[in-house]
């Protein structure tokens, strides 16, 4: 095996799949354009969905090769062990109804074996085994195709493991449309099996996934058959951690050179912050490293995303941030590190990867900010809860009793934010039990009331008002125009978040604006509606497109073509979004709100009119 560095494994991966024919095109934000379904992009697929189901042709052909940023939380009570990560890069390759499983199959066994150095021996491969019988209704037949095709490249039978379903298929999205079989590679670590049903896909360890080949080639009807697509892709995946660590002979990621720099920093933090370090064992200290130096490096690659908008909240990505950077808190507190650590954190990630993602470099300045308020938030708020958690031990004690109740477990998590983990810590040195089973009852049912309160916003929400968010989303785009002019060019967008309701637009402006202000923006905004000013679209290059005098997040990746959208001679700028064809068609702009969003940002939240 080659012993690679995460930027030569990068490199060394793009250029193999250049000499395929494939361009290399940039990976996308972490944060979906205008997407309801998702918080994140949690897949290297996510960003080429329309590509992939034959919506438009890529500008840059029907081979396409990318690093993509990912975020993945659904298993953040995992982080801390040895593979689970919330924040990764995938490297992927794509067929666009191009090539298909052959050259897919033969290019993942030649790049494994050739260039990365794994032995054939070592190599596993699992295939969809099939599902129901011919002629009913969910029959798949098994897919021999890939069977024969890894045979042809030297792996024996008895390396090729048939799965079902829920192990080697995706899709489709949703009830109904594109989908199809995959195969997984995966290394033989030469540990002992686990047991006589040890296979690849257990989790014992002796086998480790290193690398997906997706073959979309059915679509699964309202009749719930599979038929042929009648096109057909490639979507595969690779993640870089997982492959550096496996390269390197690393017991676990956190012991590659990615996170090298994060742990030491740690580590230096926690040294340096004096005092009787807190009595928790080896094991405790080990996780509550990895947890910090995992949720902080997705912190910081959230915080300085290109597209911006996703700040601590209590709602959506916001909260996931939000929960991120806390979790990260309490685990430092673990470790004796005192406050400010999260900026230290932040400034070590961003040099680590400022050369392959400049983002990190452009927008450390305001993330700074951001994880030095939240930390700020968050330490105030657990002192306020272990104050609260003092007096209630307390009155326990007085009474004679030995358990906190669910309930009021819940209340000083829901109402006073002190984790329930640090009540069970505290309660456990104080000699005290916690109600376990009715905290999670509480719990649950708070998220059952939650669900049925956001269940009727979402009718409402854009994937049934497609028409109200692209007139929403086009008047953002004359709202930045607007606060260009009246309060100049360093009034710039941070982000956006739009709904069926209201468009909320933050940008950089260090006070609050002036009443005279709001209502010129307004002015500005109405009369160009009333113009009736024709919106144009063009496919051009980023180059071409700054000599336009396009606005645009210029600190973000894009790939070779980009669409720029041009509102007569008011605005002109590089967007992905849903745009009406002319102005006329927003109504009317109001301003209900401007407010601080946070230190050196403002927000805005307007609305539209209906057309009369």
């Amino acid at each position: 095996m080659r012993n690679l560095t995460a930027d030569e494994l990068r490199e060394e991966y793009l250029k193999f799949f250049e000499s395929k024919g494939h361009v290399r095109i940039s990976g996308a934000s972490v944060i979906p354009e205008n997407d309801p379904t998702v918080l994140f992009t949690t897949a290297g697929m996510h960003p080429l969905v329309p590509y992939l189901m034959g919506e438009m042709p890529h500008p840059a052909g029907t081979r396409l090769t990318d690093v993509q940023k990912c975020v993945r939380t659904g298993d953040i009570d995992e982080v801390g062990d040895a593979a689970h990560l919330t924040f990764f890069e995938m490297l992927g390759n794509w067929s666009l109804n191009d090539y298909f499983k052959k050259e897919a199959i033969s290019w993942s066994f030649e790049f494994l074996t050739k260039h990365l150095g794994f032995s054939p021996e070592q190599l596993n491969v699992t295939v969809f085994r099939g599902e129901g019988k011919e002629g009913e209704d969910g029959y798949i037949p098994a897919d021999e195709e890939a069977v024969e095709i890894w045979k042809s490249v030297g792996i024996p039978e008895e390396r090729i493991f048939r799965l079902p379903r829920e192990d080697n298929w995706w899709g489709p999205a949703g009830t109904t449309g594109p989908c199809g079989p995959d195969t997984e590679m995966f290394i033989d670590t030469g540990k002992a099996k686990c047991g006589d049903g040890c296979r690849p896909g257990c989790h014992c360890g002796k086998y480790i996934e290193i690398w997906n080949d997706v073959f979309m080639q059915y679509n699964k009807n309202e009749e719930g058959r599979f038929v042929p697509l009648g096109r057909h892709n490639v979507d595969t995946g690779m993640g870089v951690e997982r492959t550096v660590c496996m390269l390197s002979g690393a017991p676990t990621v956190y012991d590659t050179e990615i996170f090298a720099p994060i742990m030491a920093a740690i580590e230096e933090l926690a040294a340096a912050s004096g005092g009787e370090p807190p009595s928790v064992s080896d094991e405790e200290r080990l996780r509550a490293k990895r947890i910090v130096a995992d949720h902080m490096r997705t912190a910081t690659f959230i915080l300085c995303d290109p597209k911006g908008g996703v700040k601590p909240g209590n709602i959506g990505a916001n909260y996931v941030l939000r929960r991120l950077i806390r979790r990260a808190v309490r685990y430092a507190r673990m470790l004796g590190i005192g406050p400010g650590f999260t900026v230290k954190l932040a400034e070590v990630i961003c040099e680590k990867y400022r050369h392959v993602y400049p983002e990190l470099g452009v927008n450390l300045a305001q993330c700074r900010l951001d994880l030095e308020a939240e930390e700020k938030r968050f330490n105030a708020t657990l002192d306020k809860g272990e104050a609260m958690y003092l007096k209630v031990a307390e009155q326990l004690k007085a009474h004679g009793q030995s358990q906190i109740s669910g309930k009021t477990a819940f209340k000083l998590y829901d109402t006073f934010g002190f984790p329930f983990e640090m009540t069970c810590e505290m309660a456990a040195k104080d000699g005290l039990t916690v109600d376990k089973e009715g905290f999670e009852e509480a719990n649950r049912k708070h998220q059952e009331l939650s669900r049925t309160t956001s269940a009727g916003s979402f009718k409402a929400g854009l994937q049934d008002n497609s028409a109200v968010v692209t007139r929403m989303h086009t008047a953002t785009h004359l709202l930045h125009a607007a606060l260009h002019r009246v309060l100049g060019p360093t009034a710039n967008q941070k982000g956006s978040n739009i709904t069926a309701e209201r468009l909320r637009f933050d940008f950089t402006w260090p006070e609050k604006m002036t009443d005279a202000q709001i209502a010129e923006v307004e002015r500005l905004v109405n009369g160009w509606i009333q113009e009736g000013i024709p919106v144009t679209k063009k496919l051009t290059t980023v180059e071409e497109a700054k000599a336009e005098g396009a606005m645009a997040l210029f600190g973000a990746k894009y790939g070779d073509q980009v669409s720029l959208y041009s509102i007569g001679d008011v605005s002109k700028e590089i967007c992905c979004g849903p745009h009406v064809e002319n102005t006329s068609e927003l109504g009317s702009f109001k301003i209900q709100k401007e407010q601080s969003s946070s230190a050196g940002v403002r927000r805005i939240k307007a609305v539209i009119g209906n057309l009369s």
